[in-house]
């Protein structure tokens, strides 16, 4: 899935000339946290957040300050055609809210936020839908999964999506995300089959 089936197109923008306080107005008013600023042509110039420009606002007050002189001069972008998990990698790794998405001219055509990929991830995985997880150690052997996922089948269960824990363990824990069905006839010819059950929920 490509970063353009998701960002938010036809993003607000401000100028580099826009007051702190017409800033904040604009995101307070729309209840969004970032704002990519460009100039006439929709060319990315910079980049302001929400608690930014809260705290500039005083100096601003003060000093006479603007947008251009508080903004992310070269924010980190994203291009339409870059994949999903590149996005989410950037912003895990940079421990940012959101990025401006520009094309080949460097205009703006979007932003893409945190709460943009959570959503994503949320209908990947299907959790909205009512459904069983199964956390199941499906063990070290090559085939663990594909036996696995046979023996879910098998008992009537149907995977909607499949997680893999991406933190260090011992344990090779696959998350199961079926469509709503009795777990305990599954479980039983998991464990039957010597698989363990970490966990289940619905």
């Amino acid at each position: 899935m490509q970063v353009e089936s998701l960002m938010i197109k036809d993003p607000f923008t401000i100028s580099d000339r826009t007051s702190v306080q017409e800033a904040i107005h604009l995101m307070q008013d729309n209840s969004i946290r970032h704002l990519p600023v460009v100039d006439r042509s929709k060319k990315l110039l910079g980049w302001v957040t929400l608690s930014d420009m809260k705290q500039g606002l005083l100096p601003a007050m003060v000093t006479g300050l603007s947008v251009s002189d508080l903004m992310i001069k070269d924010p980190i972008t994203l291009h339409p055609d870059d994949d999903l998990e590149v996005a989410a990698r950037v912003i895990y790794e940079k421990k940012i809210g959101g990025m401006p998405v520009v094309n080949n001219d460097n205009k703006v055509v979007g932003v893409m936020t945190v709460t943009d990929l959570l959503n994503a991830f949320i209908n990947i995985m299907g959790i909205l839908t009512n459904g069983t997880r199964l956390d199941v150690n499906v063990g070290e052997a090559p085939d663990g999964f594909e036996k696995v996922s046979r023996i879910i089948h098998n008992k009537g269960g149907e995977v909607i999506s499949v997680g893999i824990a991406g933190h260090i363990t011992d344990k090779k824990i696959h998350y199961f995300r079926l469509k709503q069905c009795p777990a305990e006839p599954i479980i039983k010819a998991l464990q039957d089959q010597g698989y363990e059950v970490v966990s289940y929920a619905g």
